[in-house]
Order: structure tokens, then C-alpha cells, then sequence
């Protein structure tokens, strides 16, 4: 699927577009899923309840605001593309983090989970025909298509290994 144009998707969106360079939805799973998987997996467990200052999440509620967020994403991609004619809620990202179990969980089990949905995502988009990812709807008030989703999905997961990087020093 090509790069979504600028009708695609509300503004909200463009910095997660501006993480992909790439021109394919295709070229973006073959550049960037495993990179985005494994950075994850080689965090050092000493290192996954570590916050760069306080209210801040750990790396391991980010992990899990990462995997809730690409199921919400993919969940957005799915009603739209079977043409779902009501718009759909936005989320409150902290809410989400606050009410998530993420202190609690195995980290491990994470990252088992992180892989699993990555490969889901990937077999939804490849199951779209040309037709379904040209549907759009709104989410969060804001038009959308299932073309820009995809996009959207990965451009997001590179947006949080940014921060990694920069504020968390990994």
C-alpha cells in the first residue's frame, strides 16, 4: 500500500507519519518489524522499572502503552476497512497506563506478547484488498484511513524507541 497522503489522516497524526520514510507499507515491514520488535527484547531487565523523572512511565508501562495502542490501532483499521459507518472513541493514553497492570507483569511474557501482535498486525494489513485500505471513517475526531493506520501503527512504535534513545538512554 502506498504512503498515505495528507487527506488521510488529521494532523494529530503527522509526526507518526514523519517516523516512516518509506514510500510502501510493505518496505516498512521489511525495514522496520524486526527493529522494532528486538529493541525491546534487548533491554536489560534491570533497567524495565526505570523512569527519567517522576509521573513518567517506566520502560515497561511504555512497552504496554505500545502494545495497547497498536491493538487499538488495529481494532481502528479493522472496523474501518468493513466500512463502519460510526465514528470511533478516542483514548486517553494515561488513563490507559494508569488502569494497566504493566508493574505486575512479566517482562518476558511482554515481550512474547509484543512479538505475537506485531506478527496479528502485519496478517490484518496483508489480509486488506486495495479497496479496504482506501476506506475511511473518523477516530478521535479526526478523519482517518486504514491505509494512513498502517502507517500510523509503525510510525508510533518508532516514536516510542525515539524516546527510548533520548530520554531513557537505551
Amino acid at each position: 500500500m502506498p504512503r498515505p497522503s495528507e487527506t488521510e489522516y488529521g494532523a494529530f497524526y503527522q509526526t507518526y507519519i514523519n517516523y516512516t520514510s518509506v514510500k510502501d507499507y510493505s518496505i516498512l515491514v521489511q525495514q522496520y518489524n524486526e527493529i522494532i520488535i528486538e529493541a525491546w527484547n534487548v533491554i536489560p531487565t534491570e533497567k524495565i522499572n526505570f523512569a527519567y523523572a517522576p509521573d513518567k512511565w517506566t520502560i515497561k508501562q511504555m512497552l504496554q502503552h505500545v502494545i495497547d495502542t497498536e491493538r487499538i490501532f488495529a481494532y481502528r483499521a479493522l472496523v474501518i476497512a468493513r466500512k463502519e459507518p460510526a465514528a470511533l472513541l478516542g483514548f486517553d493514553e494515561n488513563e490507559y497506563a494508569k488502569n494497566a497492570t504493566a508493574s505486575h507483569r512479566n517482562w518476558k511474557e511482554m515481550i512474547a506478547e509484543w512479538k505475537i501482535l506485531r506478527q496479528s498486525t502485519n496478517m490484518l494489513f496483508g489480509s486488506f484488498t486495495a479497496e479496504d485500505l482506501k476506506q475511511k471513517g473518523t477516530a478521535n475526531n479526526l478523519p482517518i484511513s486504514v491505509n494512513a493506520l498502517g502507517f500510523i501503527i509503525f510510525g508510533h512504535a518508532l516514536h516510542h524507541l525515539h524516546v527510548l534513545k533520548e530520554r531513557y538512554s537505551i
